[in-house]
């Protein structure tokens, strides 16, 4: 029993330290693309923390903004991967993470 929840111990702590580094992926694509638009709100873009403005985005759920932080969104200043095509999907979602979860 004791090897169990050494092993459960090892596991939170896998699972901890990764979410740290995506963490950490998000808030470095967020400073490096995203923030320009989403610190001020230019262009429409709701702000980080901004609980009012997510609630709709974060209703529609992670695809959704996923879809819309990749190809962009027709008709508003959201560009596809905020302007920078050098960034990975994966890093985009990243900050799309970072800004939902700072912004719930």
């Amino acid at each position: 029993m004791k090897a169990f929840y050494i092993g459960l111990l090892g596991v939170a702590s896998l699972l901890a330290a990764g979410n740290a580094a995506a963490q950490a992926k998000g808030d470095a694509t967020y400073k490096k693309a995203c923030g320009v638009c989403h610190d001020q709100g230019i262009a429409g873009a709701p702000k980080l923390g901004d609980k009012a403005a997510w609630a709709p985005r974060i209703k529609q759920g992670k695809d959704a903004l996923y879809t819309v932080s990749l190809k962009g969104k027709p008709g508003t200043g959201m560009v596809a991967k905020g302007g920078n095509a050098s960034l990975t999907d994966a890093d985009v979602k990243a900050a799309v993470d970072f800004m939902v979860d700072k912004s719930k």
